[in-house]
């Protein structure tokens, strides 16, 4: 937890939401207040339900309040950020490491019958190296691109479409959510940074890390290290199995 008693948020799952539950999120997320001055009374009445409702969806995504999730949504520092050299952020990294993601992953993979790894720049090399990984420890057909046209010709509903990203602002991942929605195939976003856009592109987000690295590196200039040893703890689930 951060100094404020905040629960370290590190995945967010839409897939949890019901109807209602994803029209208040896309109505508050639509209408971000950067002042963050709405109070959760006028959120109810924005949104047209009661604040028992707010409170209970806030809670269900995983923040600790409906005041941290409105923190989120407007980008401010709610995690406890940490500005580290490299060496000490990946100890960081491992220190508070949450091997739960990794069952989780684990699960949700064995759970489809083809795997799609997608990314851009260094984060697709990543992805060309795990499917490489993927497809020596399991029977599970896995592939690795960069193009949101192959996306749409390779995935079915009985494929798990992972995008490996590093902050999610090099390019937008909406075209290829939209596209991988129309044959129903579930889609899941692997992140370090936090970015409140990456909610909108995907059915389920894991936030590695709550230490990013430094805002002078442009995206394709910070390492993908903590993709390399999460992933890698999937993939010895795979040969214990």
């Amino acid at each position: 937890m951060d100094e404020e008693g905040y629960t370290v948020l590190n995945t967010i799952d839409l897939r949890t939401l019901n109807p209602l539950e994803r029209h208040i999120h896309e109505v508050l997320l639509a209408q971000r207040d950067t002042s963050g001055t709405m109070r959760i009374t006028q959120a109810a009445e924005v949104c047209n339900c009661s604040v028992s409702k707010i409170s209970k969806f806030v809670k269900k995504l995983g923040f600790h309040n409906y005041k941290q999730y409105i923190e989120f949504l407007n980008g401010k520092d709610v995690i406890g950020y940490t500005s580290t050299n490299e060496i000490q952020r990946i100890r960081a990294f491992l220190d508070t490491f949450d091997s739960k993601l990794v069952d989780e992953l684990y699960t949700m993979i064995v759970n489809h019958h083809k795997l799609v790894l997608f990314g851009y720049g260094p984060s697709l090399l990543c992805a060309e190296y795990f499917a490489y990984r993927f497809r020596n420890c399991s029977d599970i057909t896995t592939m690795a691109v960069s193009d949101p046209i192959a996306v749409k010709n390779m995935v079915d509903e009985m494929t798990l479409l992972i995008i490996l990203t590093e902050t999610g602002r090099f390019h937008s991942f909406q075209d290829v959510y939209a596209e991988a929605k129309k044959k129903q195939c579930e889609v899941m976003l692997i992140s370090e940074e936090y970015n409140t856009e990456l909610v909108t592109q995907c059915d389920k987000i894991f936030w590695l890390t709550q230490h990013p690295q430094p805002d002078y590196l442009k995206a394709y200039e910070k390492s993908r290290t903590t993709f390399f040893i999460f992933l890698e703890e999937v993939i010895q689930r795979f040969f214990a199995h």
